[in-house]
């Protein structure tokens, strides 16, 4: 009896000593895709750039304006400021990658980015009627894999 309390003793020790080993040197890629040096349709900017992180569905903006926008902006809207970083979840359907809904369920917007695509489009959906138009148009477009 004590022997083969020793010997599963033994093998449990071995399994979880395998399997530790094996995780340990085992990867994770995902894919991390850049959009920068966007313009934009109606704002300029100095920087403009969506970072989507495909593993943790995140968008990150960082942008700051030029002198002409930021003042345009400010004059209605004190809380503006001229350097900001915005992030939103994000998930894939149809192809698609889009940012969560922002508004009411009568009204929202989100953004739409295609793989490998410079162009950034917008939908607006005001009482189940949609609308897509292009808002900025990127002059780099990069895919990375990211270790980790």
């Amino acid at each position: 009896m004590l022997v083969k309390m020793i010997q599963n003793n033994f093998k449990t020790k071995l399994i979880f000593l395998i399997l530790f080993f094996l995780n340990s040197n085992s990867y994770t890629y995902s894919k991390i895709m850049i959009l920068s040096e966007c313009n934009n349709i109606k704002d300029g900017f100095v920087k403009n750039e969506y970072i989507l992180d495909l593993e943790k569905l995140l968008m990150t903006r960082n942008y700051i304006y030029d002198a002409k926008t930021y003042k345009r902006h400010h004059l209605t809207d004190l809380s503006v400021k001229k350097k900001n970083s915005i992030e939103r979840f994000i998930y894939e359907e149809e192809g698609l990658i889009l940012t969560d809904k922002i508004g009411y369920p009568q009204f929202y917007t989100q953004l739409l980015f295609e793989k490998n695509n410079p162009i950034i489009k917008i939908r607006t959906v005001i009482n189940n009627e949609e609308a897509t138009s292009k808002i900025s148009t990127c002059k780099k477009v990069e895919i990375f894999d990211k270790e980790s």
